[in-house]
């Protein structure tokens, strides 16, 4: 059973950065990608980033191209989420994500309402403005 546990969330300054970590178990078929996701109250869950294991191919949302930067430690099984420049709109719960077994899921995450296959419980970033 793939469990995804998110960490790092917090309060910032507008302007501020956080990192967020994911830590990946029982991930068992390659090739696998794991997406990070979104979602602000009153809005739907949309993914932002994504990290391909094939090739480490990174994928992101026009909303944080620029902003925010995907990797992954495989020594550690963890993909974190480097966000700078923070707005208040990107208040939300953030949440991890994994799709095992195929490795295209990534371009579909971050251009479309896609869901992957397992997920985290999330963690909050609120931005004060």
């Amino acid at each position: 059973e793939v469990q995804l546990v998110e960490s790092g969330g917090g309060l910032v300054q507008a302007g501020g950065s956080l990192r967020l970590s994911c830590a990946a178990s029982g991930i068992a078929f390659e090739p696998y990608s794991i997406g990070w996701f979104r979602q602000a109250p009153g809005k739907e869950r949309e993914g932002i980033s994504c990290i391909r294991s094939s090739d480490g191919a990174t994928y992101y949302r026009d909303s944080v191209k620029g902003r925010f930067t995907i990797s992954s430690d495989n020594a550690r099984n963890t993909v974190y989420l480097e966000m700078n420049s923070l707005k208040p709109e990107d208040t939300a719960v953030y949440y991890c994500a994994a799709d095992q077994g195929y490795s295209s899921s990534c371009g579909w995450v971050v251009t479309t309402h896609y869901e992957m296959d397992s997920w985290g419980k999330g963690t909050l970033v609120t931005v004060s403005s």
